[in-house]
């Protein structure tokens, strides 16, 4: 069974940065166009692309990407038998019985949300490989979703006019990524997400986790310049400072470089995350918190 869901304003954080990116897809979604969210891991794509999916208007449907998933988990597939037994008795010395044994078909989400006219979220697609997604190639252009020869439906299905297609991935370069192939990119248009700016971080860390707008800064600050120093590009600082942030605000530690439970804290977080595993990382990092008032 396909759960439909609903998008939840009160998650999203409206800034300058955010209320930009949004202006641009939505523009392309209202247009009919399938929108791509790209950039690196943590940078709030799935955060954005279920706000998009809530201001659509529609109900969504959500895929996650995964090297193991199959095209029946995106179009349907047959899962089980119906069985249809007739007795006719209406002349008593005569008895006919007709025994009808067919496969009963299930339309998958990606069907689900084309029949219905529903917005799909399909978060980190490139996970998925790219045969798999050869099915998505009509969908988007020919507007068509062709079914398998035994799907005793029939051969295939006309999307609704107002579904809509939302994809995120990370960049190809991450672990356990496919290169996506260039004519479903064609297909839909891509937005590049870069890291948000402080003041958005910091909105996030004060509506979501509880933090005052000093001690939220300070964090941001400290893992920006820890991430600099290690010359780590590859993920986003959000995580990091929500995760250090929740906990803080939960245990009552002060963002604070005198703290030891702050210190331990950010040493088991920041070293395993940005850091490179030599001992320069972690000295870099005792340095910064000493900086902390």
């Amino acid at each position: 069974m396909t759960t439909v869901l609903h998008a939840n304003p009160r998650q999203f954080i409206s800034t300058d940065f955010t209320k930009q990116i949004v202006r641009r897809a939505l523009r392309y979604l209202q247009s009919g166009f399938a929108i791509h969210l790209r950039g690196p891991a943590g940078t709030g794509k799935t955060t954005l692309a279920m706000h998009l999916a809530g201001l659509v208007g529609r109900p969504m449907v959500l895929i996650y990407g995964d090297e193991d998933l199959r095209s029946s988990q995106l179009v349907g597939s047959n899962s089980g038998y119906s069985r249809k037994k007739v007795v006719d008795n209406y002349i008593h010395s005569v008895l006919k019985v007709e025994d009808d044994l067919r496969q009963s078909w299930t339309d998958s989400r990606l069907t689900l949300a084309a029949k219905e006219g529903f917005t799909l979220i399909y978060d980190e697609f490139n996970r998925s490989r790219p045969e798999v997604n050869n099915v998505l190639l009509s969908a988007l252009e020919e507007k068509l979703i062709v079914l398998p020869p035994d799907s005793s439906q029939t051969e295939y299905v006309r999307v609704h006019p107002l579904f809509r297609a939302i994809f995120t991935s990370n960049p190809d370069e991450y672990a356990g990524v496919h290169p996506t192939q260039d004519a479903l990119l064609d297909r839909m248009i891509t937005i590049n997400i870069g890291e948000a700016d402080v003041e958005t971080e910091k909105q996030i860390l004060v509506n979501r986790v509880g933090l005052d707008r000093t001690q939220a800064l300070k964090l941001i600050n400290l893992i920006r310049g820890y991430r600099r120093q290690v010359e780590c590009s590859k993920a986003s600082s959000l995580r990091a400072c929500l995760l250090i942030g929740k906990i803080c605000h939960e245990h009552e530690i002060p963002v604070s470089g005198k703290h030891e439970d702050f210190r331990d804290l950010c040493f088991d977080v920041l070293i395993s995350r940005y850091g490179n595993g030599e001992p320069e990382s972690e000295l870099g990092l005792a340095k910064l918190l000493d900086q902390i008032p």
